[in-house]
């Protein structure tokens, strides 16, 4: 047994109701501490605003150790293209499912224009248009994400955004890794930067003299991405603000421990601030999952992040019933939630507040984070309370269109006045009193 896992003694189990929602409240709070960063972000945002690429190219050079020219920032326009034609066929073809399952999926978002004709004759308007400019934040550097490219830039393009723009920070030779690229050429993204951290978010926000500024910035990143986008918010939108992933379980006793381990291993292996949890019904499964665990740790190629992901934020916990399992669920609004239930379905209807969730033993978080086709950009820390995936109406704004007729504004003009009188709005009053005059 490696060393990793020999320093791991198993997931902490809990089995009161309070003592459980206590752990997840913990849980769900795990970023509380990032504030101390704000400072080294502000001063990052300030750089680049006030000295464009300068900064950029300072900064890429400190955090990243790459000198690069402001020319050389952007990766050549043919790179994807080459990157794609050299895939192994197994892996383009596995991109290329991706792509068209997410494509056709979010094209049945695309939100329908509203045009209604009031009862006087007025015509009354929403209509929906893409924006012009997108940036893309892509995790990058030590490790490779092309579905968060494929996540990304697909719905952008879906939505008619005019020019899709990436960021994702440089490898330790300078390089842009050629799977992203190729991802990036499939997906149509527009042109590529090779700079990365809260220095990237900047230029996408404000614009340098190399790279545009955008109207959205999308993608997760490290805690100084996610705090500079919060920062720029306002001056660009931004899709919402990514903390580590997480996956909460719910099964009872026809979940194979095999199975539970696998799943709870794929979220812990993202980061070492991942948070898997499993609430079960069942004495056996807790018997047996740290033994699970230790057996598929045995033959894991990193099994560090993933000891140090349970050890600090995973927990298995007993439930009296399924629906208190539930609860707990939604209490803690997870980014990922599983049923491994012999009765999902009658499960679906208590779920309030999920990223998405996951039904059955046949539908792995895996299948979710690549192409079954919704996108796998979905909110964490508890904000499914209040939020939901990333989507083409991330990269479209809507506008109201009113066109009164005469009859109209007879009709509805003392209203208007009254109101306007109501709030000490004179002039809203007179603007229409003249009219009707």
């Amino acid at each position: 047994m490696g060393a990793a896992t020999m320093a791991w003694s198993g997931l902490p189990i809990l089995r009161t109701p309070q003592d459980i929602g206590a752990r997840l409240r913990q849980i769900a709070a795990r970023l509380d501490s990032n504030r101390q960063h704000t400072r080294q972000v502000e001063t990052i945002l300030a750089a680049v605003r006030e000295q464009g690429d300068a900064a950029l190219l300072d900064f890429t050079d400190r955090f990243d150790g790459q000198r690069f020219a402001a020319r050389e920032l952007m990766v050549p326009p043919e790179a994807g293209a080459q990157a794609l034609a050299s895939l192994p066929a197994e892996l383009r073809l596995a991109l290329e499912i991706s792509h068209s399952r997410i494509e056709t999926f979010h094209r049945q978002q695309r939100p329908p224009d509203i045009d209604m004709t009031g009862p006087y004759g007025e015509r009354l308007q929403r209509r929906w248009r893409p924006m012009a400019r997108a940036g893309l934040y892509i995790p990058g550097g030590r490790a490779a994400y092309p579905s968060t490219v494929l996540m990304n830039a697909v719905p952008a393009k879906v939505a008619g955004v005019e020019q899709v723009v990436m960021v994702t920070p440089p490898s330790r030779d300078g390089s842009v890794n050629p799977v992203v690229l190729a991802a990036a050429a499939l997906a149509g993204v527009d042109r590529i930067y090779r700079v990365g951290g809260a220095q990237a978010v900047a230029a996408l926000a404000y614009g340098t003299e190399t790279i545009p500024a955008v109207d959205v910035i999308t993608g997760p990143g490290n805690v100084y991405v996610t705090m500079a986008k919060k920062a720029v918010y306002g001056t660009v939108a931004i899709d919402a603000l990514a903390g580590p992933s997480e996956v909460l379980v719910i099964a009872d006793e026809t979940a194979a421990p095999e199975l539970v381990a696998a799943d709870l291993l794929a979220q812990a292996e993202h980061d070492p601030l991942a948070a898997a949890i499993v609430l079960t019904t069942s004495d056996h499964l807790l018997s047996r999952l740290s033994s699970c665990l230790a057996r598929q740790l045995e033959g894991h190629p990193n099994p560090a992040t993933s000891v140090r992901s349970l050890r600090d934020w995973g927990l298995a916990a007993k439930v009296a019933t399924l629906e208190d399992a539930v609860e707990l669920a939604n209490e803690f609004a997870p980014e990922h939630l599983e049923l491994l239930v012999a009765r999902p379905d009658k499960l679906l209807h208590r779920i309030r507040h999920a990223g998405a969730v996951f039904v059955g033993q046949e539908t792995p978080e895996a299948v979710g984070d690549y192409l079954a086709g919704p996108n796998h950009t979905l909110p964490t820390s508890g904000t499914a309370r209040f939020a939901g995936a990333l989507g083409v109406e991330t990269f479209m704004t809507n506008m109201s269109l009113i066109h009164y007729t005469r009859q109209a504004l007879v009709a509805t003009g003392e209203h208007v006045m009254a109101m306007a009188a109501s709030e000490g709005l004179h002039s809203h009053g007179e603007s229409v009193r003249r009219r009707l005059q």
